[in-house]
């Protein structure tokens, strides 16, 4: 069995998630990227600076132009709390995926996302919740390591945010090849032990 389903919603949670604006203090916005990272668990230390600097990377490497992305490091109670509301699974899940992107963009990107302009791909606004508690079991259960895991959601997440999508077994494969590639693009030109 492989690893559970990733999730991806447009709809927003209600409990001061959708945080990006409002965190100009902490991670100062720019014309084209705005990203945030924080930490809300406290399972492993996590090095934010550097997961932020994969995120930027990934981001060009994607060729995204501009992008409002918050990125959250959360625990398990977190995650099934925002599992369970918003996507009516129980229990927790590896990483959840909100895209705001039809609340930002011109009307003439508001359609089918498969079907979105060139352009409007390279747009990118949501939220990524990351359960580092679920990133440690899985790492154990395939063998490899819990920041890789970190960065293999980070890297799943964006790929929904970029209208990826992984409810059926074709779309699942598609996206699965492409995580893969990314991830082994990130774990080349960083560092992932020092997250």
């Amino acid at each position: 069995m492989g690893r559970r389903d990733h999730n991806s919603r447009s709809e927003q949670p209600t409990w001061g998630i959708h945080l990006v604006a409002g965190l100009g203090s902490q991670t100062p916005p720019s014309d084209k990227m705005n990203i945030a990272v924080v930490n809300r668990q406290r399972t492993r230390k996590i090095n934010l600076r550097l997961l932020k600097k994969i995120a930027n990377a990934l981001l060009a490497e994607l060729e995204i132009e501009k992008a409002e992305i918050g990125i959250f490091l959360a625990a398990v109670t977190e995650m099934t709390r925002l599992n369970e509301t918003f996507l009516k699974h129980k229990g927790s899940t590896d990483v959840i995926t909100f895209d705001y992107r039809d609340s930002v963009l011109p009307a003439s990107c508001r359609q089918i996302k498969s079907e979105f302009p060139a352009g409007c791909r390279k747009h990118i606004h949501g939220e990524i919740f990351i359960c580092v508690d679920e990133a440690v079991l899985q790492a154990r259960k395939f063998g490899t390591s819990w920041q890789s895991e970190v960065i293999r959601y980070l890297v799943h997440g964006v790929l929904h945010l970029l209208g990826f999508d992984d409810s059926s077994a074709g779309a699942r494969r598609k996206m699965k090849r492409e995580e893969n590639r990314r991830l082994r693009e990130m774990t080349r030109r960083f560092p992932l032990s020092k997250l």
